[in-house]
């Protein structure tokens, strides 16, 4: 992927990793679009950067998806990179009362919202890169999180995949598979001793200049080379009984 001159959509990319990665886009010379769900939280980040382009949006339903895409497909038409990033984690218990309704939500985020943009995007005759934000956790799940952990397990798989059939059509997927990190997700104060988003993306964009298409950082770059028996030892100290 060539860093510098491509008009970028980024989803979930008010907050956290989403926002981090339009600054170093922005930083590198492109044209940054981002969408989210909250107004508010979209001018902040305008208010700050003038020049990134925003639309609200709520991937979690199939209409804002094809909202969001007639958007670009109309005023954005020479968009060539799309990077899912929009994601929600909840901590919760499989007996929790409200535990079903808060799993699909997950999954309308985090597994509907990119297969279904992913089908939508390709459309674009502009578009040579997709970039999808997995996890570590795709690799090892995190109990306290089951749905979360099981949703970047599909996506990871799915872009494995994604790699091998959009090569036809030459269009590069990108892996980029973080760790914890101390961002909110899944709520305030969760990750407070997690590493900052700023070291992660020195790393990450350290890597797409090395033309990488597995990016690691820290935990996640041990995990993704591991075997069972290093993944099954992960998996104890991250879920101590």
């Amino acid at each position: 992927m060539k860093l510098t001159g491509n008009k970028i959509l980024i989803t979930g990319g008010a907050s956290g990793i989403g926002l981090g990665l339009a600054e170093r886009f922005l930083q590198e010379g492109n044209t940054v679009l981002i969408c989210g769900r909250r107004e508010s939280a979209l001018k902040e980040v305008t208010a700050k950067y003038p020049s990134i382009i925003t639309k609200v949006c709520d991937l979690s339903a199939e209409a804002g998806r094809e909202d969001l895409y007639n958007w670009v497909a109309t005023q954005h038409s020479d968009l060539n990179v799309l990077v899912n990033n929009a994601g929600i984690q909840n901590w919760m218990n499989i007996t929790d009362a409200d535990f079903y309704q808060r799993a699909k939500n997950e999954i309308a985020t985090n597994i509907e919202a990119p297969v279904h943009l992913t089908a939508l995007f390709i459309k674009l005759q502009s578009l040579h890169t997709i970039v999808n934000v997995t996890s570590g956790l795709s690799f090892v799940p995190l109990t306290k999180v089951p749905v979360y952990s099981g949703t970047k397990a599909f996506f990871h798989s799915f872009t494995l995949s994604s790699k091998y059939l959009l090569k036809a059509r030459g269009i590069e997927v990108i892996e980029v598979i973080p760790p914890a990190l101390n961002t909110d997700l899944g709520g305030k104060g969760l990750h407070d001793a997690a590493p900052p988003v700023s070291d992660f993306l020195d790393a990450i964009f350290t890597q797409l200049k090395e033309g990488k298409t597995a990016l690691t950082f820290g935990f996640t770059e041990a995990v993704s080379k591991a075997g069972s028996e290093e993944l099954n030892s992960a998996f104890n100290r991250l879920n101590p009984s």
